[in-house]
């Protein structure tokens, strides 16, 4: 298959078939991520996303699963995105599911009307960064985007008949801001109500604009046992009024955490307690990856 750059996909679709129908992220300037930063954002040919998927069909006997990149290829113009799935739906018959990256801000420019088309072509989840819940990290990140554009955003996918999985980053706000960060973002989960949500811990490259924040002092790096208060927080004010498959199980986190909220909630808080008072069950850091 032909792709451009380094590939990035969320880690449950590790066995999808991976298509590259833009180039980059349109936005590109969150201050914690190094994914994009060697593109500059583009739309590919349409003609050419058409005949990597004739290729594939060709490579491939069974395709269960496609995922559409780069970062956000919901941005797309549904006259873009609609002859793709057409496509997909044409060539790959037996294909479960279509998923895709995309910002909130997409979301919010489209019409409920698009959107549903959209998943009656076959798009059924949109993986979504929103990073805190609070107004002062995202802005302090450069997201973007703000806590209430994030909220409507997932609350307009899933309405469409989408599901929305929501990534969130533990330790985003350093020593001095992860009380606020905790309790928006857990509180933030409620209102969104997203069917998924994933936790991750913030691991940094050196050189994105946040690794100068930490080697100047300006943000300080949260300990382990930190991470877990911070996390125990968090889910303290997550009350959902629908069952949400909640995910803390990615390389760079130091505990694994997976239940539904809420029914495995309280199972949850009492393993970070326990976790809390027996440092052995964190993961060595040589173990922790991006």
């Amino acid at each position: 298959m032909r792709y451009e750059g380094n590939i990035f996909r969320p880690p449950s679709e590790a066995y999808s078939y991976l298509l590259q129908v833009t180039i980059g992220c349109t936005h590109n300037k969150c201050t914690f991520c190094s994914m994009y930063k060697d593109k500059k954002f583009r739309v590919r040919n349409l003609d050419e996303v058409l005949e990597d998927l004739e290729m594939a069909r060709r490579t491939y006997r069974r395709v269960n699963r496609i995922f559409l990149c780069d970062g956000d290829a919901l941005a797309l113009a549904n006259r873009k995105l609609i002859p793709i799935l057409e496509k997909i739906r044409e060539l790959f018959p037996e294909c479960e599911r279509v998923t895709v990256y995309g910002r909130a801000t997409d979301a919010l420019h489209k019409t409920d009307e698009e959107l549903r088309e959209l998943f009656e072509a076959g798009i059924t989840m949109v993986y979504l960064g929103a990073e805190s819940g609070s107004d002062k990290v995202l802005a302090d990140i450069h997201k973007g985007e703000t806590r209430l554009q994030l909220i409507d955003g997932v609350k307009k996918i899933e309405a469409c008949g989408m599901q929305c999985s929501v990534t969130f980053i533990s330790g985003l706000a350093g020593k001095d801001g992860w009380e606020d960060h905790a309790i928006q973002t857990g509180t933030m989960i409620t209102e969104m109500n997203p069917s998924y949500v994933g936790l991750l811990t913030l691991m940094v490259d050196p050189n994105v604009p946040i690794a100068e924040e930490i080697r100047s002092g300006r943000l300080k790096l949260l300990s382990p046992e930190e991470v877990m208060a911070e996390t125990l927080l968090l889910l303290k004010n997550a009350n959902v009024s629908k069952t949400c498959v909640f995910r803390s199980n990615h390389a760079s986190n130091y505990l694994s955490l997976r239940g539904n909220l809420p029914e495995d909630k309280e199972n949850m808080l009492a393993l970070l307690r326990e976790a809390m008072d027996n440092h052995d069950m964190f993961k060595d850091e040589r173990f922790r990856a991006l």
